[in-house]
């Protein structure tokens, strides 16, 4: 089980065998293993997952595999993070001609796994501007990516991000949304995001190979005409989108309630972000349409941009 982390068998055979001898001795464990366990303590040591307690002869314990492990993952995860970098540098050394055969512009990927790792490289390998339209299903783990996200913030690295209202109908999704505006992402909602897109430095996007699609397939588009265009949708949808965080006058208190409606969020996702109840929704809906002297909610949005409440 533990091999993935660089830790041989007989290492493994060691660990499992204190974890059920609790304060063992290396005289009793290598009587129990029938060998000479010297050698997979050390290692063990050095990995953290066994120390010693004093007293002589030392009795060995075994660190808690919930808490070591985690560990030895996140270590492992850093070493082929550095990896991945480096080999970004290995571009350099490949001929330019190479690099831009007719080829290599489309790189088909499949399978769930291959396509989360391919996200988690690109969002590593940004270095200037990250561009994202979100919208259902994801296959990386969201709370990872946020975190990837926030690493780039906090690196001076551009990001901008067009969520789908169906991005903001997931549980805590509009908490997420705002906090990530908070931290200098540039955040906002369009009701018509076509598909799934992420590209980096205009460089590199990766999107589903079918528009509804991005669990068994994806591809990646490097530097090409076929990039330019999927920049240029990403520009055009960010002209028409609807900031989530915007400079709303004080007096507003239904500002998060007037960017979901303007968002084309239904009413019963507004009431779970919000955490009211649907006829709740529809009373502020109507006072809003009231105050703003609109009888269509596409209206209210109009006149709420003219009176500058959202852009």
């Amino acid at each position: 089980m533990l091999e993935p982390l660089g830790i041989s068998r007989p290492d493994e055979d060691v660990y499992r065998a204190l974890l059920g001898l609790p304060q063992a001795t290396i005289a009793e464990l290598s009587r129990r293993l029938r060998r000479d366990v010297r050698r997979s303590i050390t290692t063990l040591e050095d990995l953290g997952l066994v120390s010693r307690l004093p007293g002589r002869p030392a009795r060995l314990v075994a660190a808690r595999p919930d808490v070591a492990i985690d560990v030895l993952v996140a270590r492992r995860r850093e070493e082929l993070g550095r990896v991945q970098l480096d080999a970004r540098a290995l571009m350099a050394e490949m001929n330019t001609a190479e690099q831009h055969r007719s080829d290599r512009i489309v790189e088909v990927i499949v399978g769930r796994q291959a396509i989360a790792t391919r996200f988690e490289q690109l969002l590593q390998g940004t270095r200037r501007e990250l561009l994202v339209l979100d919208r259902p299903p994801y296959v990386s783990d969201a709370r990872r990516s946020d975190d990837t996200v926030r690493a780039l913030l906090r690196r001076r690295i551009a990001v901008r991000g067009i969520y789908a209202p169906e991005s903001l109908e997931q549980p805590g999704a509009l908490d997420e949304a705002h906090d990530a505006a908070r931290a200098g992402e540039q955040s906002r909602v369009h009701p018509s995001v076509p598909m799934k897109l992420a590209i980096a430095d205009r460089e590199l996007a990766l999107l589903p190979m079918a528009v509804d699609d991005m669990i068994d397939n994806a591809i990646a588009i490097h530097p090409s005409a076929l990039l330019d265009a999927l920049v240029q949708l990403f520009e055009l949808l960010w002209q028409s989108a609807i900031p989530i965080v915007s400079e709303a006058p004080a007096e507003v208190a239904d500002q998060p309630l007037l960017t979901l409606l303007a968002g084309g969020v239904k009413d019963d996702a507004i009431a779970r972000q919000l955490t009211i109840s649907p006829r709740t929704v529809s009373r502020r809906v109507a006072e809003l349409l009231d105050v703003l002297q609109a009888r269509t909610r596409f209206q209210a949005g109009i006149q709420a941009a003219r009176r500058g409440w959202i852009d």
